[in-house]
């Protein structure tokens, strides 16, 4: 059970951050200190497509896996509107203006790509197993991913961050459809190219 809750907690103050700052080094630097704490109970995935990743290199086993995905969507929704308490307003995850929908779509691929292959190398293989950088790195990589893509995809890289926020806002929910597909699709294909190459002999 304890895995469970550090997963809804780490994913609950992920998206807070995000929702309450926009701010790439915030984010980053966050999401480096919640998986920090975390990351010896459950992994510290906070984010479906990397608990895909971690699915698909078989280093998790597929119930644990559903329950993870559910209790990271639930961290995200609780988040959504702890933000709407705070700020009388809606979490609306978005690509940038003017943006199209395949430029959005490879953006949030490229970078879970990297973030899921990142998790993978440096926090769930047996080689470097006990360092002390696993949190750093994944942490860095959300701050890159999110400079270089904000601006494009709106840099989610993590369908509880893109989706979440949309659920939460369910009387608005048939409107918000290519911002689903784009928060769903794009990561869980990251996710499964860094899969693959990771398995790569």
């Amino acid at each position: 059970m304890k895995k469970y809750v550090i997963e809804f907690i780490g994913t609950f103050f992920l998206v807070l951050i995000i929702a309450l700052t926009g701010n790439p080094i915030a984010i980053g630097l966050g999401l480096a200190a919640l998986v920090y704490m975390g990351g010896y109970i459950s992994g510290a995935q906070y984010n479906p497509a990397v608990t895909l990743a971690v699915w698909l290199t078989k280093k998790m086993d597929g119930m644990t896996a559903i329950k993870y995905i559910c209790t990271q969507l639930v961290a995200a929704i609780v988040a959504s509107g702890v933000y709407f308490l705070i700020q009388g307003t809606k979490f609306i995850p978005q690509p940038g203006v003017g943006v199209g929908f395949p430029a959005a779509l490879l953006i949030e691929i490229l970078f879970t790509f990297l973030l899921a292959s990142v998790v993978l190398h440096t926090a769930a293989t047996e080689k470097t197993k006990g360092n002390d950088y696993y949190g750093l790195a994944i942490g860095i990589t959300v701050l890159a991913g999110a400079f270089a893509g904000g601006s494009i995809s709106g840099a989610a890289f993590n369908p509880a961050v893109g989706v979440g926020p949309l659920l939460f806002d369910i009387s608005r929910i048939a409107v918000y459809g290519p911002m689903i597909a784009l928060y769903t699709v794009g990561p869980l294909i990251g996710a499964g190219i860094a899969a693959a190459v990771y398995k790569l002999k």
